[in-house]
């Protein structure tokens, strides 16, 4: 486990004020769940006692679209989000793309929907209700695979880096056939962003062997240590 995601579980174990407000099963988890949690104002959303995102630290989610979306100059863009997590990728998004672009985002797990329009309805505003804004509960692999040429850019923040903590078959997203239906979903000129919380050199060779021109940038994580920095990379389809 990287030692970011180590201390991020000690936090929550030693978070006495933590108050368990859902589970959400999540499919072809097995026995396996995501746990909402609040702390005073603030939500945290975990896996098996894993941080994988918190309301108070929401900085590097934002620039995964902040980072992607001026690139896209061409009229009726449209982007594909995996992972819908608290919504600040996609409130980012929304903020930065015209009122041609739309915005699909593919989720797993049914309840994660669900806590958008109720519990975290607060950190969504009306990002669910905005006419850009299509919420498909699916497997976002599957949604690349059968778009050949379908989006300007993908976003993906659906692990907490390139392998497939949350769902075992997400794999599949960042092995080598994995990122070549990336490229394939992508328009020429498009980019592919993947949110993570560690580096990973290995998965940059991938990407480039894939065909992608890639770029690392690092996000300085919010309790500033360095080794909590977050990594995206931007990985773009030639024209």
């Amino acid at each position: 486990m990287p030692a970011q995601a180590q201390a991020a579980t000690a936090r929550v174990k030693n978070g006495a004020d933590g108050h368990l407000i859902d589970v959400a099963e999540i499919p072809g988890g097995g026995t396996r769940h995501l746990q909402l949690v609040r702390y005073g104002e603030d939500y945290e959303i975990l896996f098996d006692g894993e941080q994988l995102m918190g309301s108070w630290d929401s900085g590097s989610e934002r620039d995964l679209a902040d980072l992607v979306c001026p690139r896209l100059s061409g009229p009726n863009s449209r982007i594909l989000i995996g992972g819908l997590g608290m919504g600040f990728t996609l409130g980012a998004a929304r903020s930065a793309l015209p009122a041609d672009a739309t915005i699909v985002v593919a989720e797993l797990v049914p309840k994660v929907v669900s806590w958008a329009g109720g519990t975290l309805a607060h950190l969504f505003g009306e990002s669910l209700s905005d006419p850009r804004v299509e919420i498909e509960i699916r497997d976002v692999h599957d949604v690349i695979v059968e778009q050949v040429g379908g989006f300007d850019a993908i976003l993906l923040d659906v692990d907490n880096g390139p392998d497939g903590l949350i769902h075992l078959a997400n794999e599949r997203l960042y092995c080598n056939w994995g990122l070549r239906a990336a490229f394939a979903a992508l328009r020429p000129g498009g980019t592919l962003a993947i949110w993570s919380a560690y580096p990973d050199d290995a998965f940059m060779v991938r990407l480039r062997k894939a065909g992608f021109g890639v770029e690392e940038v690092i996000i300085p994580a919010y309790d500033e240590r360095p080794d909590a920095d977050h990594v995206i990379w931007l990985a773009t389809r030639p024209d």
